[in-house]
């Protein structure tokens, strides 16, 4: 029972064959407006989220801190989404907001340019040049945005377990052939995995809960969870911030122990 994630160029396909996986497995099929639509119940915007994972930060983006808070919503709402496993996922980085998992299977499908223009346009009543310059725009945008949130190639072939060419595979066989690959024993929903989701999404969940806190929202943190046991690495700005930091968690169910020593406190003169 894995969570399976479909990375995809826009317009290649990826929602197709995410229904067709989730139809031939039993699994659920969850897109990205049904997490942007969970994490906005924090009270944020669903058009600022969506821009937040569609578009590059900008230099001030990267100063006001706005991204960070999107992305701790957005990965708490996708684990808590999916952390019954069952599950396949298309839509922005899944394979890397959920990376660790021993039972994700990350899938990575290109498709020639030729049909991705016409899927384009199609959709946006666009003519070929212009639904051209509109997928050269996203894809540029989604390589800037992996690139500077993970540090890694959106298109590099290391980041998934499987990479499927549609130039000559059509989607059945497509389908088909990660079915069979879900199936296998590597990739099974055993203890161990659930303790692992269990444990994401219990560390997701602090950092977006400490994101939303007016007492601690202007940190930026990483949160670690083994069977909830909590370790918390970042910088905090003033002394009093590890005791908000503290009161914070405290709320939170599933947390057993807490440790800040790697929460750096600011120098003193």
């Amino acid at each position: 029972m894995p969570v399976i994630t479909i990375s995809r160029g826009p317009f290649s396909g990826g929602k197709r064959l995410a229904e067709c996986l989730a139809q031939s497995l039993g699994y659920r099929c969850v897109d990205r407006d049904v997490i942007v639509e969970r994490a906005a119940a924090n009270g944020v915007s669903q058009e600022e989220l969506l821009d937040a994972l569609e578009k590059p930060p900008t230099l001030l983006e990267r100063l006001n801190h706005k991204k960070y808070l999107y992305l701790a919503l957005f990965q708490a709402a996708l684990c808590e989404e999916v952390r019954t496993g069952q599950a396949v996922y298309h839509g922005n980085a899944g394979h890397l907001l959920l990376r660790g998992l021993p039972h994700l299977l990350r899938v990575r499908i290109m498709a020639p340019m030729e049909l991705r223009v016409k899927m384009a346009g199609a959709r946006l009543k666009l003519g070929s040049a212009e639904a051209f310059d509109h997928i050269a725009r996203m894809d540029q945008n989604r390589r800037k945005w992996t690139h500077y949130l993970y540090g890694v190639d959106w298109s590099d072939p290391v980041n998934y377990d499987i990479v499927l060419n549609l130039e000559l595979m059509n989607f059945c066989e497509a389908c088909e052939t990660v079915a069979t690959l879900a199936r296998q024993p590597s990739f099974e929903f055993t203890p161990a995995c659930r303790a692992a989701m269990d444990d994401l999404a219990l560390a997701s969940r602090i950092r977006a809960e400490l994101a939303l806190d007016p007492a601690t929202s202007h940190l930026e943190v990483t949160v670690e969870s083994k069977a909830g046991a909590i370790a918390i690495h970042g910088a905090i700005a003033v002394i009093p911030d590890a005791s908000e930091v503290r009161r914070v968690v405290a709320s939170i169910p599933g947390v057993a122990s807490l440790q800040l020593d790697e929460l750096e406190s600011p120098v003193r003169a």
